[in-house]
């Protein structure tokens, strides 16, 4: 059994889901596919939960884009509008217009986590019926039936045991010893204990194949991007960037720590536990090598990687009356960051000051600053950038730091970490 996650620009239109269709059928392999919710359609859907818990009255406005968008995939897709998936995607439809014709009292967490979960259902029914139709035969799986979490909406956490028990139940038993097996099912999604839809956070689709591969003992993984692998660096924002031919599973745990953008955080660590393999390869270019992520340690510092993040906020918390920042000022700041699900991308404190850089969610940020002003002195700069550089050099530094004021800097003997504005 070898593992394939295709993101939602892989599937983003129809000639792209052909093209997914042309990848599968190079491999002989039993293959449990991942797949994620359509180009934009978790914003697209981020939108109708907005505009349902703000009682807007555009709800149902927002929700007829994404069917639109999605009706004319299937209708480039299929020849005849009497295929059975069209019957099918409208009753998908229908079990979001069952939550937003109730009145919006239930938390704006679990809300989302119902509604947003639909894309990557839509879009595997979409890709296993056009499968079918062209003769490669598949089992459509809905992963919430394997996958169990806690309640923690939009940000679950796994039941690793269950899980591992209820894909071996359910997937494997799927598997035919005498012909290839290929299942197509959600990344990005789960489900509690109380069968309530819940999600992995955003971009969780390649955790879902981490998840998977763990699971069921997979061969390898293989994640297909618009990318020729895993790149030293953002091209949106460096020039001649470098392929990674190969790096440590230790080495991309760090990366997607700074915040890499190809692999989710948490996709490594399941793999590395029982050492399989992980490939990061172009779905554009299906025949080229793209990067393995495995034990080998050897090119880890061959090239210096990039990692860029923008419209950050760096906030500084000192106690109101100048004494020092102690281990019980720490404690009740961490928890109330943690309380309200703020992530701390970088630290750094001093004797009398805490400095922290997060993402510029105002509605999170908004409530976090109110409760932490209530104690001490909350000081912040908006739209800073963070750029963290692994295997640097002083040449490194001074090379991407040209024009830039440095607010906070961070060095380590692999690493160093520069907030600037």
């Amino acid at each position: 059994m070898k593992v394939f996650k295709f993101g939602g620009a892989s599937v983003k239109n129809a000639d792209a889901v052909k093209n997914v269709g042309k990848i599968i059928s190079l491999f002989n392999d039993d293959l449990t596919v991942v797949i994620s919710a359509m180009d934009k359609t978790t914003n697209a859907l981020e939108k109708v939960v907005e505009s349902y818990m703000n009682n807007d009255g555009k709800v149902f406005e927002h929700l007829q884009e994404v069917k639109d968008f999605h009706h004319n995939i299937m209708n480039q897709l299929f020849d005849n509008t009497n295929h059975p998936i069209y019957e099918d995607i409208h009753n998908t439809f229908v079990e979001i217009e069952w939550e937003i014709e109730e009145s919006p009292e239930r938390p704006y967490d679990y809300v989302y986590d119902q509604i947003v979960s639909i894309g990557e259902v839509l879009s595997t029914k979409i890709v296993s019926a056009y499968l079918n139709s062209i003769g490669i035969n598949n089992n459509w799986f809905d992963i919430r039936n394997v996958i169990r979490t806690d309640n923690t909406h939009r940000d679950a956490r796994i039941d690793w045991e269950i899980t591992e028990q209820l894909a071996q139940e359910q997937l494997l038993k799927k598997l035919n010893p005498n012909s290839k097996t290929i299942i197509i099912t959600q990344g990005f999604i789960g489900s509690s204990s109380e069968n309530f839809t819940t999600t992995l956070g955003r971009e969780g689709s390649d955790f879902s194949a981490g998840i998977l591969a763990y699971c069921l003992n997979a061969e390898n993984v293989t994640i297909w991007k618009d990318v020729p692998g895993m790149l030293n660096a953002d091209p949106k924002f460096f020039n001649d960037t470098k392929k990674l031919n190969n790096i440590s599973y230790r080495e991309a745990i760090e990366l997607a720590y700074y915040g890499a953008s190809v692999i989710h955080p948490k996709t490594i660590k399941p793999l590395q536990n029982k050492n399989i393999p992980l490939y990061v390869k172009s779905f554009v270019n299906p025949n080229e090598p793209g990067t393995l992520i495995n034990e080998n340690t050897a090119e880890d510092s061959l090239i210096p990687s990039y990692i860029f993040k923008k419209n950050l906020v760096l906030i500084s918390i000192s106690v109101r009356d100048y004494s020092f920042i102690m281990e019980d000022h720490l404690s009740h700041i961490f928890g109330l960051f943690s309380s309200f699900g703020v992530r701390i991308h970088l630290m750094q404190n001093s004797a009398i000051s805490f400095s922290v850089c997060v993402d510029n969610n105002q509605q999170k940020l908004t409530k976090l600053i109110d409760a932490l002003s209530e104690k001490y002195k909350v000081k912040y700069n908006e739209n800073v950038e963070l750029l963290t550089i692994r295997h640097y050099d002083e040449e490194t530094i001074t090379k991407t730091t040209v024009n830039k004021e440095i607010l906070l800097l961070q060095k380590s003997r692999s690493s160093v970490r520069m907030v600037m504005k």
